[in-house]
């Protein structure tokens, strides 16, 4: 059901986002105790998201939200920036990370471990190249469990 929802709410934002000049980085809906929450996060190529975007675009989407009526009960409605730390879940996460620092943990080790710290070097469906302070390690993707890029300061 989850799916179903995301994938809704994903085609009426995009006019949206479109008209502000933003992109949609990501979209989930969840349960968190007794409450379920649909969360949109939003983006700009620069990176530069404020809470004046959030706003507008919240404000937009609920009022599609509130016609269309694709989510059944109620729900809490969230629009934000992925943060500086976003989580890499779709492959074009992956490839603008090209790079950067990330941190990931695996299902399953991977050369007798199972979290990594370093820069993604390399991208593709099939595998990441993650170059940490032991040396490169390559990363079955299908072994990713979470990732998310590291702030550097």
């Amino acid at each position: 059901m989850s799916r179903k929802v995301t994938e809704a709410v994903e085609e009426m934002v995009q006019p949206i986002l479109a008209e502000e000049g933003l992109e949609l980085y990501d979209t989930e809906y969840t349960k968190e105790g007794k409450n379920w929450i649909l969360r949109v996060y939003i983006d700009r190529p620069d990176g530069k998201v404020d809470l004046d975007d959030c706003g507008r675009v919240s404000e937009r989407l609920g009022e599609v939200l509130d016609r269309e009526d694709p989510l059944t009960g109620q729900y809490f409605l969230e629009v934000s920036s992925p943060g500086a730390e976003r989580p890499l879940k779709k492959p074009a996460h992956f490839e603008a990370a090209v790079g950067k620092r990330i941190f990931l943990n695996t299902f399953e080790p991977v050369d007798g471990r199972k979290k990594f710290e370093g820069v993604l070097t390399r991208y593709s469906p099939e595998s990441l190249t993650v170059e940490t302070d032991e040396g490169a390690v390559e990363i079955p993707t299908e072994k990713v469990a979470k990732a998310r890029l590291v702030l550097v300061v």
